[in-house]
C-alpha cells in the first residue's frame, strides 16, 4: 500500500539524574562529595533511506521514544547516555512541526539525517555543589526532559520526469514501455491509483527516473477525482511530460491548457517548470490520416505510441535534451 502522509508523536529521552555520593575509603576521614552527572537522553533522529518508498509503517506505529539517560554514580562516574532512536523514512519526506506548522526538514537526499528532538541534559551530581561553606552537599539535579513534538510526515516523490495527463491517456503504458516498472494497465479511467516510479535507461551509463501520476481531471486542484492527493508529487519533478490521447481528444490545445491550469492552480511555481507534450496512440491512425494530423499540429509536439513503440526514440531524445538543459 502506498501511503504518503502520516502524523506521529516523538519524545526524546530525559536526562538521567545526578548522583549524591561521598567518598568512602579506608583511612580517609570525611571523604568529599563524588556524585557523578546523569547521562544525556537519547535523540530522535530521522534518516532518508532510498530503500523505502512509502510511509505505511507510520500508519501502524504513531509514537516513538528515545531511551532516557542513566543515573550518575559515585566515584565521579557519569551515567551512560540514552540510546538515540533512529527513524528511517523514504527519500523526499518533509517533516513539519504540527504545533506551529514549521518546516523542520526536507530529506531529499539518500542518507541525509537530522536531529528532530534532542535528548535532555543529564543532571549534575553533588560534586558540583561543594563549596567552602558546604563541604557535604546533599543536593543533585534531576535530568532535564527531552523534547517532545507532534509531527506530520509528507512524502513527495523525487523524479526527473513527471507524466501528467487525463485518465486513460496511456501514461502507465508509456512507463512500462520505457522502464521495467509494471503499473496496472486497463481500458477504464483511473487505473493508476498511486504514483509509480520507473528508471528509464537512455544508454549504458545514463538514465533518469520517470513518475506516472494518477490521471488529472478538470477541478483536480480543488480536490476532484484523485485531486490534491497526488498533485503534490509533480512539485519535485524537473521536467513535466504532458501526455495527450490523440485518438479521443478532439481539441489538443484545450486539453493541454486545462492540464496546465490544474497544475498552476495547485502551485503557481509549476507555471515556469520545463515541459514537453507527447501525443499518444498514433498507432490507431493510418499513414494518410497521420500525415494530415502532423501537418496541422504544433511542430514541438511529439507523436508517439506507447502501445506499439512508435516515436519512442524521438521522445527519449527530447527528454534527454530537456534534462541536460536543467543541469
Amino acid at each position: 500500500m502506498f501511503v504518503d502522509y502520516a502524523e506521529i508523536e516523538v519524545k526524546a529521552g530525559d536526562g538521567g539524574p545526578g548522583c549524591i555520593s561521598f567518598r568512602h575509603e579506608k583511612y580517609v576521614a570525611k571523604g568529599g562529595p563524588d556524585g557523578g552527572d546523569g547521562g544525556r537522553g537519547g535523540n530522535i533522529i530521522f534518516v532518508a533511506d532510498s530503500n523505502l518508498a512509502t510511509l505505511l509503517d507510520f500508519r501502524y506505529k504513531r509514537s516513538y521514544h528515545a531511551e532516557k539517560g542513566h543515573r550518575g554514580e559515585g566515584g565521579l562516574k557519569s551515567g551512560r547516555a540514552g540510546v538515540d532512536s533512529i527513524i528511517r523514512v523514504p527519500v523526499g519526506t518533509i517533516i513539519i512541526n504540527l504545533e506551529n506548522n514549521q518546516l523542520l526538514a526536507d530529506l531529499s537526499e539518500d542518507g541525509r539525517e537530522i536531529i528532530i528532538a534532542r535528548g535532555g541534559q543529564g543532571g549534575r551530581g553533588n560534586n558540583h555543589f561543594k563549596s567552602p561553606t558546604n563541604q557535604t552537599p546533599r543536593q543533585a539535579d534531576d535530568g532535564r526532559p527531552g523534547e517532545a513534538r507532534r509531527l506530520s510526515l509528507e512524502l513527495k516523490l523525487l523524479a526527473d520526469v513527471g507524466l501528467v495527463g487525463l485518465p486513460n491517456a496511456g501514461k502507465s503504458t508509456l512507463l512500462s514501455r520505457l522502464s521495467a516498472a509494471r503499473p496496472k494497465i486497463a481500458d477504464y479511467p483511473f487505473t493508476t491509483l498511486i504514483p509509480n516510479l520507473g528508471i528509464v535507461r537512455i544508454r549504458e551509463m545514463k538514465s533518469f527516473v520517470m513518475a506516472d501520476i494518477p490521471g488529472i481531471i478538470e477541478g483536480a486542484s480543488k480536490g476532484k477525482g484523485l485531486g490534491l492527493q497526488f498533485l503534490k508529487h509533480i512539485q519535485r519533478t524537473r521536467v513535466i511530460l504532458y501526455l495527450i490521447d490523440l485518438y479521443t481528444e478532439s481539441d489538443i490545445e484545450m486539453t493541454l491548457a486545462m492540464l496546465k491550469k490544474e497544475l498552476t492552480d495547485f502551485d503557481p511555481r509549476l507555471a515556469g517548470r520545463p515541459f514537453l507534450v507527447a501525443l499518444n496512440k498514433i498507432d490507431l491512425f493510418d499513414s494518410k490520416k497521420l500525415k494530415e494530423i502532423s501537418a496541422r499540429i504544433d511542430s514541438d509536439y511529439i507523436l508517439c505510441s506507447a502501445q506499439s513503440g512508435q516515436g519512442m526514440k524521438k521522445l527519449l531524445e527530447r527528454i534527454e535534451q530537456e534534462l541536460d538543459r536543467q543541469k
